[in-house]
């Protein structure tokens, strides 16, 4: 598959579109339907998710002419994800399917989950034919309307000439500046219609626009002279694929690196350097660092809430420099002293190349013994988990093992929303990008399973585990059935608990214990997950006991004709920690954490 990297921003497709419409390109023969696939695979398309209906159904009838493989998902929403994790585990374009009406609609929370991320992902909806549109027919839905404000654009193509140019154009906006998705709905009609137009090429961008070196020697002074600095990575350094510019940065400026829910990976978290993730249920030293921070470099990262808290009290004596591909971002809620306008490679590889040559002129290399004893001092006295042995079966002894028993470069683990997705971001030990696969700015619970089918169907060669909750498992349980259908042998760890685990902490330790309707088994076990998942044709497993986890997960790991669930029975009173209540002070969490039910008292 091509590198999206090199494929076209819209305005080279729109100038490819002229080109061919000129006469110089190819000239297409067969129905609209025969184009999509045309246009899919030219642009390194090879594997697509979805649902058949009426409306979409001239394209499904054409699939066996093509080269695509289809993987056919049990809810339109589970291919959205799916095409979610395709795309994030490969940096290329996922892309799903579906027809009209609730086809359309049941996309709209992944497209949204896509949005959130920056995720690029091109949805294809039916829609009736040209002359039914406006006339309330049967699963008819102004489609694009409903997705404009979670989308980057939204198309429609009611003739077989317009399907080309919209997809091409979809496709540019999918990847061009700040990824993320769109939609193109097409009418039945247009799929069923004969093209005579011809296809656009495909062709390479133009480079990205370099950043401004006046501003990039002046970020370069300010983090060779700071005391306390600290490198703030979001998910913009996975999407640029800037992880190594990244690590020449932090290397080079001495930098301790804090990495977000969406860029964990993108540091390795084995690095002396490396303080882990930042926020609510970020860790202490990450924490720390960041509210004592003079100095602070943004990389693709937008000061999220779950972060910062409340903005006022956040990193109150830093300063910042801010590394970002959308202009949008840039001081929207945070003034950045040093505004980098770019692609977060460019322009990382611009920052570390001006930090040597700086450090090199002077010859000053940042030296800040008191600032790398004291983060030092926070990774020694907080550790994310003490691993203390309990009778019950604590989830974040699960987690813990399950990562060093699992970790490889050919192991991918995406999570589904709740506690378990926050144990997994603190304990699972990261040195890679795009191998840890969340849902970060939407947080949508039935995450983990579908987007595992989108990663395990373009890596098929890795190891992929699901590691969701037992609330979040059961939205989207029945993509058991894609992954057997299709022989995709994703790994499911249920971390059941039996609730829903982070709403309950938050009436826990928010609403005086107050538990209304987070409980999901009312103290009988609903469902027996092993049962539904040997239903589905899985392999499944149960474990309740800290002395046999090992054992199950071996066991699990070993296990490649088909998929394997596991059902871990654990404690429902752990909470995820710390808990930081926003705009607190250092001394504040400590005291929160330590006097609050459920927190491990002096860790």
């Amino acid at each position: 598959m091509n590198d999206p990297r090199h494929l076209p921003t819209s305005r080279a497709l729109r100038s490819a579109v002229q080109t061919a419409q000129g006469g110089r390109a190819e000239p297409a023969t067969g129905s609209g339907a025969e184009t999509v696939l045309r246009v899919l695979e030219q642009a390194g398309v090879s594997t697509v998710f979805g649902i058949p209906g009426g409306a979409v159904l001239p394209l499904y009838q054409a699939l066996p002419g093509g080269n695509l493989r289809h993987v056919l998902t049990r809810n339109e929403q589970a291919a959205g994800h799916a095409a979610s994790g395709y795309a994030r585990a490969t940096g290329q374009l996922g892309v799903c399917l579906a027809t009209s009406g609730p086809g359309a609609t049941n996309l709209v929370t992944a497209l949204y989950d896509a949005h959130a991320d920056s995720v690029p992902v091109l949805a294809i909806t039916g829609q009736v034919s040209t002359d039914l549109i406006g006339t309330d027919a049967f699963q008819e839905v102004d489609i694009r309307s409903v997705v404009r404000p979670v989308t980057k654009c939204a198309l429609q193509a009611t003739t077989a000439d317009e399907i080309a140019p919209a997809l091409c154009e979809a496709i540019g906006h999918a990847l061009d500046g700040r990824q993320g998705p769109v939609l193109v709905d097409i009418t039945k009609d247009a799929l069923q219609g004969s093209s005579a137009a011809p296809v656009p090429d495909l062709r390479p961008p133009a480079l990205a626009v370099p950043p401004s070196p006046r501003l990039v020697a002046r970020a370069a002074r300010l983090l060779l002279s700071a005391r306390r600095p600290v490198l703030y990575a979001g998910g913009g350094v996975v999407s640029a694929g800037a992880a190594a510019e990244l690590k020449e940065v932090a290397e080079t400026a001495g930098l301790p690196v804090v990495t977000t829910l969406m860029a964990r990976g993108a540091f390795p978290d084995s690095h002396p350097l490396s303080l882990g993730m930042p926020g609510m249920h970020g860790t202490v030293p990450a924490v720390f660092a960041l509210q004592e921070a003079d100095l602070i470099l943004a990389a693709g990262a937008r000061f999220d809430n779950r972060v910062t808290g409340r903005l006022e009290t956040f990193a109150p004596e830093a300063k910042v420099i801010h590394i970002d591909i959308d202009p949008g971002e840039l001081s929207r809620k945070r003034h950045a002293d040093v505004p980098l306008l770019g692609d977060c490679r460019q322009t990382l590889r611009a920052l570390a190349d001006e930090l040597a040559h700086q450090a090199q002129h002077t010859g000053r290399w940042p030296a800040r013994p008191a600032w790398t004893a004291r983060t030092r001092q926070w990774r020694d006295r907080h550790p994310v988990h003490d691993g203390a042995a309990t009778a019950a079966l604590a989830p974040h002894h699960v987690i813990e093992r399950l990562g060093r028993l699992t970790a490889g470069p050919r192991t991918v683990y995406t999570t589904g929303v709740g506690q378990h997705q926050m144990w997994a971001a603190q304990l699972l030990e990261l040195d890679e990008p795009r191998r840890f696969i969340t849902s970060g700015g939407a947080g949508t619970m039935g995450y983990a399973l579908p987007a595992a089918c989108g990663v395990q169907a373009a890596l098929a060669d890795h190891d992929v585990w699901a590691i969701d909750g037992d609330g979040s498992f059961q939205m989207t349980a029945a993509e058991l059935a894609t992954c057997v259908q299709h022989r995709l042998p994703v790994k499911v760890a249920v971390i059941n608990n039996g609730t829903l685990g982070m709403v309950r902490q938050w009436q826990d330790l928010f609403h005086d214990r107050a538990f209304v309707q987070t409980d999901l088994d009312n103290g009988r076990t609903s469902p027996d997950i092993t049962s539904l998942a040997r239903a589905y044709g899985c392999h499944a497993f149960q474990c309740a006991r800290p002395g046999d986890v090992d054992t199950v997960i071996r066991e699990a790991a070993a296990l490649r004709d088909r998929p394997v669930v596991i059902d871990f029975r654990v404690d429902k009173d752990a909470l995820v920690w710390p808990m930081v209540p926003p705009g607190e002070s250092n001394d504040d969490l400590l005291i929160a954490r330590d006097t609050r039910p459920g927190f491990p008292a002096g860790a």
